[in-house]
């Protein structure tokens, strides 16, 4: 039985918001089916407790699912309740936090409970792009539930019980839990790219807390700034020693470390997060070429390749953005593609829907080539060719077709070693310069790494104000 002490909904609610923010939205709702004895099955608030409160002063709207009674199921008030914090979100331009606990549709509901999983489809679909959408996962989410996350922006997963799937894994032919648990987080974070993180109860909600605090409150009212105590010119010395690893670059230039990762355990070879420059928010994708380890191993390689994972992460990442503008930053170091069987599969379409993101974007958006940037991967990276605002250069970059001496040795084919060097030499010079891009304006401006962060924040401050206007259409099929 759930009561107002021992509700672990209750509690997570409590965990989440400001201390005595809450404030409960129909309490007293309860199912109407009497079908199969229901009448007789007491179900406080209909398994689901649903309000608002706020998160670091910031308005929010909750619901938190009460495995407790009815094992979380949902039915016909059991939707309402969760619809009516959607509409009311949209019309108050709020944030939508799930907190999810739920065997899946209440069978003794049938018709009723099918529909009403439709109507939180619609509601979430109504209020994609209009307020950010996040769930936390804490117990069972299968089946149609799974659809839930599925088209909120972020999910988190608790590390243990935590359990997101379509089908469950021994459903699968060929398959048991203990073979490959689909179900759990692990799997969510890793092969599905559904989890933007995972951890304890406890450390679920503070990660939520912690990006609803750099997230805008909707589509039209920013509230994604603050003040700025770290210093707009701040030199940083090192940033050119952490040109393979973004997660080590993007602390250095963030207003005082800030760095919130999405996805950090999905297209490792892409790093998408949330960082702020000179108190607002942007939205930071950067080529990884090396994973380093807490104890500073290499722990990952990956050649300077996108894979078809990290295309996803992106293109998903800076739609998100955009909704909300948030400025986007790119920090381009990538010479080609995973040449792989399982990436194949999937790479050209996923890249086509990374590059139609960055062109399709109209938030402001800066590019900063800090290694070597050849061919379509350079021009999939929010190049200038495809609407980047400004684009600047490590004085030390590369930009071109491809490697000068792979170059060279097609140009060159049948020469000898001597000729090849020296016309991949020629070729560097000449085609794969900073320079040469600068000269006909695919750079802006070449600049120190160390003054990075200095250049951003002019940027994005001459960006503030940014109006672009695009074809009329409906919305474009990519």
């Amino acid at each position: 039985m759930s009561n107002n002490t021992q509700s672990p909904a209750r509690q997570r609610i409590s965990a989440l918001l400001d201390a005595n923010s809450f404030v409960e939205i129909g309490a007293a709702v309860t199912a109407r089916n009497t079908d199969f004895n229901m009448a007789a099955k007491k179900a406080p608030s209909d398994g689901v407790v649903t309000g608002y409160g706020q998160i670091g002063g910031c308005p929010v709207y909750v619901y938190s699912q009460d495995a407790s009674v009815l094992k979380g199921t949902i039915g016909e008030m059991h939707a309402r309740k969760i619809v009516n914090m959607y509409d009311l979100a949209i019309k108050t331009g709020a944030p939508v936090i799930g907190l999810i606990d739920c065997a899946g549709i209440r069978l003794e509901e049938a018709a009723d409970a099918l529909n009403a999983f439709g109507e939180i489809y619609m509601a979430q679909a109504s209020a994609s792009g209009v307020v950010p959408q996040i769930t936390g996962i804490f117990g069972m989410c299968g089946g149609g539930m799974a659809l839930v996350p599925a088209m909120a922006d972020f999910t988190f997963m608790e590390s243990g019980k935590a359990k997101l799937f379509v089908n469950s894994p021994n459903a699968i032919a060929g398959n048991t839990e203990e073979a490959c648990d689909t179900a759990s987080a692990d799997f969510a974070a890793e092969e599905t790219g559904m989890s933007d993180g995972q951890g304890t109860e406890a450390e679920v909600l503070e990660k939520i807390r912690t990006l609803v605090s750099v997230l805008p409150a909707n589509n039209e009212d920013d509230m994604a700034y603050g003040e700025a105590a770290d210093d707009l010119n701040r030199i940083s010395s090192d940033l050119a020693g952490c040109i393979d690893d973004p997660a080590f670059l993007l602390p250095r230039i963030s207003d005082g470390g800030c760095y919130i990762e999405t996805k950090p355990c999905y297209g490792r070879d892409m790093v998408t997060a949330f960082i702020r420059l000179n108190g607002y928010t942007v939205g930071a994708v950067a080529n990884r070429n090396i994973r380093y380890a807490e104890d500073g191993s290499v722990a990952e390689e990956f050649g300077k390749s996108i894979s078809a994972r990290g295309a996803k992460k992106a293109a998903q990442f800076v739609s998100f953005c955009d909704a909300f503008s948030i400025p986007v930053v790119t920090f381009t170091n990538a010479t080609g593609f995973k040449a792989a069987m399982c990436s194949e599969k999937n790479l050209a379409y996923e890249l086509g829907r990374m590059t139609y993101a960055f062109a399709n974007a109209t938030t402001p958006k800066v590019n900063v080539i800090t290694g070597e940037a050849f061919g379509t991967a350079y021009l999939a990276m929010n190049s200038k060719s495809l609407g980047a605002d400004m684009v600047y250069a490590w004085k030390d970059a590369k930009i071109g077709m491809m490697d000068a001496f792979a170059a060279a040795k097609i140009m060159n084919d049948g020469a000898d070693g001597n000729v090849i060097k020296a016309e991949a030499e020629a070729y560097s010079a000449l085609q794969n310069s900073v320079d040469m891009a600068a000269a006909r304006g695919y750079v802006d401006t070449v600049i120190d790494p160390a003054e990075t962060r200095k250049y951003l924040i002019g940027a994005l401050d001459m960006l503030f104000t940014k109006r672009e206007f695009r074809p009329d259409k409906k919305h474009g099929t990519v």
